[in-house]
């Protein structure tokens, strides 16, 4: 089998900003209450933007840096929970935006573990030659799913969205996924009510579980990888709360030359985008070295996970 690799990448947010004292005018709440439970201090917010919108952005920006033409991608999926179009699919309209002329295209709900589980299939469907290029995107408009009355969720919740062309390679530059779901916490994190729907969230059983069980799941992929947790170059966990995001940092015991993403501060939690959306942003930055290993891993609705060690384009 051939290998695959991370080839570039792109991200988009919607230009408004929602600060925590914005937010206080609209819920009982304060900008030192939400730093302290979750370390948000803003959010972007789309107001004309759909999901279409934002993945279409963040894809065409990872296809130019790719340097590869629209007719070479072979499959376009979109990871996303937020999206209100069941058909065309998001896929689809990113596909004909940005003049893909015949690539298969499929959307994928895994919740927030949504882009780690696409970049896994893509992975798959590269090694097996289905395709030689594919776009992987996670896109969210979680504004359009938020209960603005709720402040234990209104506080949490972003609009973004990021990208990778994930190209076939001579040596395999994405590690093998760990992932898997526990259906018995299935309503840990939930959209309720099918046709208006909301986010709604068990925060303390999701707390526990990301602190307990995922820094033994993250150090599986790094077995896997053949790359030990303080040989990482980065680490970019779901953007869900920087107090995870710094639980499992320490608990992997990671040399302080390891760069951690905590996008989540600026960003908020944006669901499938916010591991794309964060690993752009570092390598943008050239915080990341090209070929660094980074370590991705996703979690949320399912309970589902998702994760795997990639080198950084």
């Amino acid at each position: 089998m051939p290998g695959a690799r991370i080839a570039a990448l792109g991200h988009h947010q919607p230009n408004r900003v929602l600060t925590n004292h914005d937010l206080a005018t609209m819920v009982e709440t304060s900008d030192a209450w939400i730093r302290q439970r979750t370390g948000i201090a803003t959010r972007r917010i789309a107001d004309e933007e759909s999901v279409a919108d934002l993945a279409a952005a963040a894809a065409g920006k990872a296809l130019a840096a790719s340097g590869l033409t629209p007719e070479e991608i072979g499959l376009v999926t979109v990871a996303t929970c937020s999206a209100i179009d069941r058909c065309p699919s998001i896929a689809a309209q990113v596909a004909g935006r940005l003049g893909v002329p015949s690539a298969v295209a499929y959307d994928l709900n895994n919740g927030c573990a949504g882009f780690c589980t696409a970049l896994a299939t893509a992975h798959h469907a590269v090694r097996a030659g289905a395709a030689r290029h594919a776009l992987v995107v996670g896109a969210e408009k979680m504004s359009d799913v938020t209960d603005w009355t709720d402040r234990s969720t209104c506080v949490l919740l972003g609009d973004g969205a990021g990208a990778a062309v994930v190209s076939a390679a001579e040596d395999d530059a994405i590690g093998p996924v760990v992932w898997g779901s526990d259906p018995t916490r299935r309503d840990a994190v939930r959209l309720v009510d099918a046709w208006h729907p909301r986010f709604a969230q068990e925060g303390q059983t999701v707390f526990r579980w990301a602190t307990t069980e995922l820094p033994a799941l993250a150090t599986e992929a790094c077995r896997r990888a053949g790359v030990a947790p303080e040989d990482l170059g980065a680490i970019v966990t779901h953007q869900a709360n920087l107090r995870i995001v710094d639980s499992v940092v320490r608990q992997l015991s990671l040399p302080d030359r390891v760069v951690v993403a905590r996008d989540v501060v600026d960003s908020g939690n944006t669901s499938a985008a916010s591991i794309p959306l964060a690993l752009a942003k570092l390598v943008e930055r050239d915080e990341v070295s090209p070929g660094a290993p980074a370590l991705l891993f996703s979690f949320g609705g399912g309970l589902s996970w998702a994760g795997q060690v990639v080198r950084c384009p």
